[in-house]
């Protein structure tokens, strides 16, 4: 009774006695399936675990050790840029955000230098955290290059908000009185 619901080729491997005739039997009838998994899948030089192929964006950077295992890592030059300064200054600005966005809303002043001062300080505080992300995603060491266009691609771009902003304040309504037409819309 099991031998009705088997495939031919199952019955046939079944019936089969020595293993020359399994193998003359076996080989026609599943070449063509071997054949047609061996053209879908393109053999790549990755171990069988391997679940999905390595797809590199950028190429890996210079792989370079200087010294040897007892060489101490190079102390670098104080800068007051990048250091305590930097971080005081980063609070200071998102610290200030927090007034500056508020009071023209709760006070119901609309000031143009409240306004000037709060679109300066947004530039300013977006300007800082995409600095922070072109230094950790394209660092100056291995990628010299697209690092000096990102930041002059960056330093572009906000003198180019900063232009528009002060368009928008002189010669429209500004960015509280916009916001409040937005919302009451």
């Amino acid at each position: 009774m099991a031998s009705i619901f088997r495939t031919p080729a199952a019955r046939m491997l079944a019936m089969a006695g020595p293993r020359s005739l399994m193998k003359q039997v076996a080989t026609p009838v599943f070449r063509p399936a071997m054949i047609a998994r061996m053209n879908v899948a393109p053999r790549v030089g990755v171990a069988a675990f391997h679940t999905t192929k390595k797809m590199l964006i950028f190429p890996a950077g210079p792989q370079v050790i200087e010294g040897d295992v007892n060489t101490p890592a190079p102390v670098p030059d104080a800068n007051p840029v990048h250091g305590s300064y930097h971080w005081s200054f980063e609070r200071i600005v998102s610290a200030a955000l927090i007034p500056l966005t508020i009071a023209p809303f709760a006070a119901g002043t609309l000031h143009p230098i409240t306004d000037a001062v709060l679109a300066a300080t947004v530039v300013i505080h977006s300007h800082i955290g995409f600095q922070a992300c072109i230094i950790d995603y394209f660092p100056k060491r291995t990628m010299a290059g697209l690092h000096r266009f990102m930041r002059w691609f960056l330093n572009g771009c906000t003198a180019l908000v900063l232009l528009g902003l002060y368009e928008f304040e002189t010669n429209d309504v500004g960015i509280t009185e916009a916001i409040k037409r937005i919302w009451k819309a």
